[in-house]
């Protein structure tokens, strides 16, 4: 009996090695300095599609909140650039995961993998990160690292203090 071949789908391709990959981002960041004055970010993109929505829904409202109101001058969120970066960034990786045979819907955890309490004490926690990042006026990625390429104090305390929480927490809700 003739096997079949493996067909090209079915085929994984290997994660980059961590020091080109850091090598990459590396290089993607300095070039979004060069080309936009910015760093890399994506908390921004939530809120100037909040600013949108608010528009949409009670426009007099979102002008008149102090920390809204001051982007609705900007126009459209799609006129923000931090809003292409991370359209841009999400069509990535959906287009390697589809290239690196990678792409499934999944839920991790070998304990208790997709029930109630996991998937809500991770929504808690994407809500927490996010208020956060929010308050910080940057998230892991803006205030970490593009704060660190720029050798921001506030972003070396923020990062050291991120990696600690998330060992502290990952202790206390073990398990879930």
């Amino acid at each position: 009996m003739i096997q079949p071949s493996p067909s090209h789908e079915n085929r994984i391709k290997p994660f980059w090695s961590p020091i080109w990959a850091g090598i990459a981002l590396g290089l993607v960041l300095l070039v979004t300095f060069l080309l936009t004055g910015h760093g890399l970010g994506a908390t921004g993109a939530t809120t100037r599609a909040t600013v949108w929505l608010g528009m949409e829904v009670a426009p007099q409202a979102t002008h008149a909140n102090a920390y809204l109101g001051p982007m609705t001058a900007n126009g459209h969120p799609m006129s923000s650039w931090i809003t292409w970066q991370v359209i841009g960034v999400a069509v990535g990786a959906l287009l390697a995961a589809f290239l690196g045979g990678r792409f499934r819907f999944q839920f991790d955890g070998a304990l208790s993998v997709g029930t109630p309490r996991r998937i809500m004490t991770a929504l808690g926690g994407g809500v927490l990160a996010g208020f956060g990042a929010r308050v910080s006026a940057g998230c892991t990625s803006g205030l970490g690292l593009s704060g660190a390429a720029t050798l921001g104090v506030s972003a070396f305390l923020f990062l050291g203090l991120f990696f600690a929480s998330g060992l502290i927490t990952s202790r206390l809700v073990r398990g879930v």
